[in-house]
């Protein structure tokens, strides 16, 4: 299990499932009908299957078809595959075993999520085979990540709105603008390689400005449900740590110093989205405390 942990960086689930969580609780709050816990208990578990299983199956599969790139790689060839701690016999079979478990998990919430279960495997695992053809690989795991909060919701709704999309629109361009940071480690492999990324084909200055204007655009996003739909102060202060560790990790990557990109990928995003979801979740009881 432990190996299998370490394939899927598991850690990693701290940057999608904060927002699977918002968009659960913000469909609970904002949708007509009225709900008690042991009628929410079995969706919230349902959901985290969901969100794990997709993720697995993202990751495992993601490790899988680059199993040769990674070994030619100095920074990915320590991963599992390379190493030999895992075979790639046993990563497509744990992806395929996801994969199953999600579709099966999302027969037990509600028909549309089940009948767009498929839609949303070929985005989570289409994502792997896209820097070998388009630089807009980063877009596209953005894409992926940002399934999490309107999945969430209709797992509850049963119907699409269009408050969650606001923030899957957050997630997609807080994603993207984050993995084009992370990119610039691997700009001059890929470049040796012939594989596709905003860094390689743009540069590092410019494809950092092109992660400052997609972050900028993930505040907007936001920011927009405050129109949408009351929140107290918890929200505003939830949003303020957000933008402020945004700010932050463009202050800790440049051009010419890259040294700090894992801090600045890791830290302050799960940081920004821990405590922005926290926050968020802290709005929602404090605005409707009936749900407390």
């Amino acid at each position: 299990m432990k190996k299998y942990f370490s394939l899927v960086t598991f850690s990693h689930t701290i940057f999608a499932m904060p927002f699977a969580f918002i968009g659960f609780f913000l469909a609970v709050t904002t949708t007509d009908n009225t709900f008690t816990w042991l009628q929410l208990l079995p969706m919230l578990l349902l959901m985290l299957v969901c969100m794990v299983c997709a993720r697995n199956a993202a990751m495992a599969f993601n490790r899988y078809l680059d199993r040769e790139i990674d070994a030619k790689n100095p920074r990915t060839k320590v991963r599992d595959i390379p190493a030999g701690r895992i075979t790639p016999g046993a990563a497509l079979a744990f992806t395929i075993v996801n994969c199953v478990l999600f579709m099966a998990a999302t027969f037990f919430i509600n028909l549309l999520c089940f009948y767009l279960s498929p839609v949303a495997l070929l985005v989570v695992l289409g994502y792997s085979a896209t820097k070998r053809f388009t630089a807009l690989c980063h877009l596209v795991l953005g894409l992926g990540l940002s399934l999490a909060p309107i999945g969430a919701y209709l797992v509850v709704a049963g119907q699409f709105s269009l408050l969650p999309i606001f923030y899957s629109l957050a997630v997609l361009c807080w994603v993207s603008g984050f993995d084009i940071i992370y990119a610039l480690q691997d700009e001059e492999f890929d470049r040796s390689q012939n594989l596709h990324s905003i860094p390689r084909h743009l540069g590092t200055a410019t494809a950092l400005d092109l992660s400052t204007a997609l972050h900028v655009l993930s505040a907007v996003f936001v920011v927009l449900p405050i129109f949408f739909t009351p929140v107290g102060w918890p929200y505003y202060a939830g949003l303020a740590v957000f933008c402020t560790m945004l700010v932050y990790q463009h202050r800790l990557v440049k051009p010419h110093d890259l040294s700090r990109v894992n801090f600045a990928f890791m830290t302050t995003n799960g940081i920004a989205s821990v405590v922005f979801a926290l926050c968020f979740l802290l709005d929602r009881a404090w605005i409707h405390y009936h749900f407390i």
